[in-house]
């Protein structure tokens, strides 16, 4: 089972922007109010354990890109665990993590 609350706002002063994403056997289901359910949903199975759920390893390099000033908090359970991610476009790697995850944030995954 997934169940996620989207907050996304497009720059810390812009209004927030509310949906979820509610999803059992593999499919959405009612509660659902992203837009395109079927992709936001993919791009959760695909990338959210390795996103959500980040194993330790060694630093990561990260260009030091701006990517706009997007902001977007997820909470939620994924599959039985609690979910609390924070994702921004502030440099090369969360710019990437933004990208996996675009469809779940409001845009198209590249």
């Amino acid at each position: 089972m997934i169940d996620l609350i989207i907050r996304i706002r497009e720059a810390p002063d812009a209004p927030e922007h509310v949906f979820r994403l509610v999803a059992t056997d593999g499919a959405p289901a009612a509660g659902t109010t992203l837009p395109r359910p079927g992709a936001a949903l993919a791009a959760v199975e695909r990338f959210g354990e390795g996103i959500f759920f980040p194993k330790p390893g060694p630093p990561k390099l990260c260009t030091q890109q701006y990517g706009g000033p997007q902001v977007a908090t997820v909470t939620g359970t994924f599959h039985g665990r609690h979910v609390n991610s924070t994702f921004t476009r502030t440099d090369g790697c969360e710019i990437a993590r933004w990208k996996a995850m675009a469809p779940l944030l409001g845009g198209t995954a590249t």
